[in-house]
């Protein structure tokens, strides 16, 4: 991400004071995230620390008018912890309560299902989607397509990128366009801020592509 880009999300967000309590539950979900993910690496080619990614995603959901959303911030850091790291959902409540486990639920696919059928499953389910879990589903597609334009997967072809970029923008218009309703005005500003801030990554992300294609041509 660049620095310009960086700051003008710092700037969408209002300048907060936040309890200390909130401080403490969100550091709490951050250090379990980061225990649990400990030794994993994203695809990437610099392969970064995986939490790296997770405090990417909160971090784009905190520059939105959601940003204050407490639970909302602990399940982007935690929304990984059931689908890679077997923890099971009764912890996650049990530790965060009701409503972080339900956002994370509504973020993780079944790793009993074949690749390609996990991925058809985000496209259709995606309209069902809550608004909060379609902000924080959001999210986590434009952290992983940056990703394609600043640290392109390892071993992966520019066809098998631009197949992520385009399933990518079918999931996230079903996340968050019409006849998607988001009935609370933060919600809804907070939907075209990432639906704009998605469809920059996947411009950035396409050319980043193309320019890799032209060089392998």
């Amino acid at each position: 991400m660049t620095t310009e880009r960086m700051g003008q999300e710092q700037s969408a967000s209002a300048q907060e004071t936040i309890p200390l309590s909130e401080m403490r539950a969100f550091f709490a979900a951050l250090d379990f995230a980061a225990e649990r993910h400990a030794g994993q690496k994203r695809k990437g080619a610099a392969a970064e620390p995986y939490v790296n990614h997770l405090i990417d995603v909160a971090r784009i959901l905190s520059t939105t008018p959601i940003g204050s959303d407490l639970n909302l911030l602990m399940a982007a850091v935690l929304h990984d912890t059931v689908e890679d790291q077997d923890v099971q959902p009764a912890e996650i409540e049990a530790l965060f309560g009701s409503d972080v486990r339900e956002l994370v639920d509504a973020a993780t696919d079944d790793k009993g299902i074949l690749k390609d059928e996990r991925k058809r499953r985000q496209v259709v389910n995606a309209p069902g989607k809550s608004p909060r879990a379609s902000l924080l589903k959001t999210a986590d597609k434009i952290s992983n397509v940056r990703a394609i334009a600043s640290s392109p997967p390892a071993g992966w072809g520019v066809e098998r990128m631009s197949a992520y970029i385009d399933w990518g923008t079918a999931v996230v218009d079903g996340l968050l366009d019409p006849p998607k309703t988001f009935s609370k005005s933060s919600e809804k500003a907070a939907r075209d801020m990432l639906r704009a801030a998605f469809d920059a990554a996947a411009a950035d992300a396409r050319a980043a592509v193309a320019k890799l294609a032209g060089g392998t041509s």
